[in-house]
């Protein structure tokens, strides 16, 4: 399954051509399905299934999209991509892939429903294909509609991530609200939201391992937890700290970067 992961990864971020970009997303999700239902409970199964009908349906969106745009232009090279329907279409199949504002119900409660180290996978690796996807399209791609969802996104992430006790809960929605700080930047500086994905992987894994090492899953037992690790404790929260993109932390600097690209734009 692991093989499986890194190859359809690895095609999707190395094609030119759509339906090799699909297959690689295909392979993705039905080599992560099944270290989400591995432990057989309830709520994991459900959380699969969440999982690969959302997943699937961004997939058959984004060939729909592609099929489209190939129809017009007569091409399926990714960058060539001309067509405003297939635009939208890829846009909304993107955005379901990534866990999205309006898109965005399916992450959380996936998440909550997978172990630590499949919550890890489903934050960081599985969303490197569909980023890739965004970047390599973002030209085309309508700048109005996604600074729309990437403030949706950043605000909803934001708001919702308050009112919970479930630590996977909490670190979904820390990811949406990253993903709207991507997605508003891609049509002005492109490079800048892959700074902030590898900067939010490399945080969010930290992140994820080390609740897993101490066994730590809601709030109420990281408290406690303390007195176990307590160097891995300032380590966490130091990191927690980093992934709210705190100034003197390393958090802080995509969004810094953000916020000046916004500027010069007459954004913010």
């Amino acid at each position: 399954f692991t093989t499986s992961l890194l190859l359809g990864t690895t095609m999707t971020i190395s094609s030119n051509h759509w339906i090799m970009a699909w297959a690689g997303l295909e392979i993705n999700t039905l080599a992560i399905l099944p270290m989400i239902s591995k432990s057989h409970h309830p709520r994991a199964i459900e959380a699969a299934t969440k999982y690969f009908l959302t997943q699937a349906t961004a997939s058959a969106l984004l060939l729909f999209s592609s099929m489209i745009n190939a129809w017009q232009t007569g091409q399926w090279d990714i960058t060539q991509l001309t067509n405003p329907t297939s635009c939208l279409i890829l846009t909304s199949a993107i955005a379901m892939k990534l866990g999205l504002v309006p898109f965005h119900f399916w992450f959380p409660e996936v998440l909550q429903g997978t172990p630590l180290t499949t919550g890890l996978l489903l934050s960081t690796l599985m969303k490197f294909p569909p980023i890739t996807l965004l970047y390599m399209t973002s030209p085309s791609l309508n700048p109005t509609v996604l600074t729309f969802m990437a403030i949706l996104s950043t605000a909803l992430g934001g708001w919702m991530g308050l009112n919970q006790t479930q630590i996977r809960k909490i670190l979904a929605f820390s990811s949406i609200s990253h993903l709207g700080w991507m997605t508003i930047i891609i049509s002005y500086n492109p490079k800048l939201t892959l700074l902030n994905f590898y900067l939010y992987a490399l945080m969010t894994t930290a992140t994820f391992l080390t609740l897993n090492s101490t066994k730590t899953s809601k709030l109420s037992t990281l408290m406690t937890t303390w007195t176990k690790a307590p160097a891995l404790n300032a380590a966490l929260l130091l990191t927690l700290l980093s992934l709210a993109g705190l100034p003197p932390l390393t958090g802080f600097l995509p969004k810094w970067l953000i916020i000046q690209e916004l500027t010069k734009q007459d954004m913010a």
